[in-house]
């Protein structure tokens, strides 16, 4: 078989997304996956996907009409046509991702309208698949790959394939770094996701405290107001230099714990076999959660405090 997966973002739903391809692979299919190009080193170092191709939808929309962006549609076109997958699974469920899948010209397995965040997209596909209500992204995901004839022999996300590339500037960020340590991420790509930089503060300075761990401050683009503000909370935490995804693996792998909320980062060092410690308030962690270790979750609101949360983190640890 000849499988083509368009999964384009983000980070967390690409990761969510890797066990339909070790799947198919184990399964002796040729895996190709369609995505974003800031997700292109992730998919380019996994074992299992023999190609990837770069779709820049985001640079399209920034302009729509220019002869640019014609001419760079019409080469994925082309690219995927002469690719001849036996099948395409669309894992994202929206009009851009179904407009690629069709590119290819192979019947398309995605979401029922029902389980898509763009419902119409559905008339796209040929092959709708109505997953379990409530199931995880994974599963949901996973049902895909099982409607398309691939049996699911391993269920769980592993992006251990990046640490077997080097990273040298994660290697001397380590050199430096007093062990054990936690990662702390409090930045997300909603507001709404966002547990607050104060109760981050306090939380790092208890688990300093007990059990000793060193904290360490992790951040991606967009999130630099956040660091100023938690470098001013709590001046003993260093933070990471900007890493490259690869580098970052190296980083996560080697942390205690990191602590996050509903965002990329979370979900790498889930399927990296890190523990994790996931605050969640409006989304669900049945469905978005650590897949790996689903009771490492937290449901927080306004009266959840960092004292809650250390508790929390230490019944992680233990386990």
């Amino acid at each position: 078989m000849r499988l083509l997966i368009v999964r384009l973002s983000s980070l967390g739903d690409v990761i969510h997304t890797l066990p339909v391809a070790a799947n198919a692979h184990r399964a002796g299919a040729h895996v190709f996956w369609v995505v974003e190009a800031a997700y292109r080193d992730l998919l380019a170092a996994d074992p299992d996907v023999e190609r990837v191709i770069v779709a820049d939808t985001k640079g399209w929309r920034r302009r729509p009409i220019s002869p640019r962006t014609v001419s760079e549609i019409a080469a994925l076109r082309r690219e995927l046509r002469e690719l001849a997958p036996d099948v395409t699974i669309d894992a994202q469920g929206l009009w851009k991702s179904a407009l690629i899948s069709r590119f290819a010209g192979a019947s398309v397995v995605g979401f029922s309208a029902l389980s898509r965040r763009e419902p119409t997209s559905a008339v796209l596909g040929n092959r709708p698949v109505q997953p379990l209500a409530g199931c995880h992204v994974v599963d949901r995901n996973l049902s895909l790959a099982e409607a398309a004839g691939i049996p699911i022999t391993d269920r769980f996300p592993d992006a251990r394939f990046l640490l077997a590339r080097p990273a040298p500037e994660a290697d001397a960020f380590l050199a430096g770094q007093p062990r054990p340590f936690a990662l702390y991420h409090p930045g997300a790509g909603r507001p709404e996701k966002t547990w607050g930089e104060e109760r981050f503060a306090v939380l790092a300075r208890l688990l300093a405290k007990s059990p000793g761990l060193s904290p360490v401050l992790s951040w991606g683009p967009g999130d630099e107001s956040r660091v100023r503000r938690l470098q001013a909370l709590a001046p003993e935490m260093r933070v990471l230099p900007a890493l490259t995804l690869t580098a970052l693996a190296h980083v996560i792998a080697r942390a205690s714990l990191l602590v996050a909320g509903d965002t990329g980062p979370l979900h790498l060092a889930d399927a990296l076999g890190t523990s994790t410690l996931a605050l969640f308030g409006p989304t669900d962690p049945a469905r978005n959660g650590p897949y790996r270790s689903p009771g490492s979750a937290v449901r927080y609101d306004s009266k959840t405090g960092p004292e809650e949360v250390a508790r929390r983190a230490l019944e992680v640890l233990a386990a």
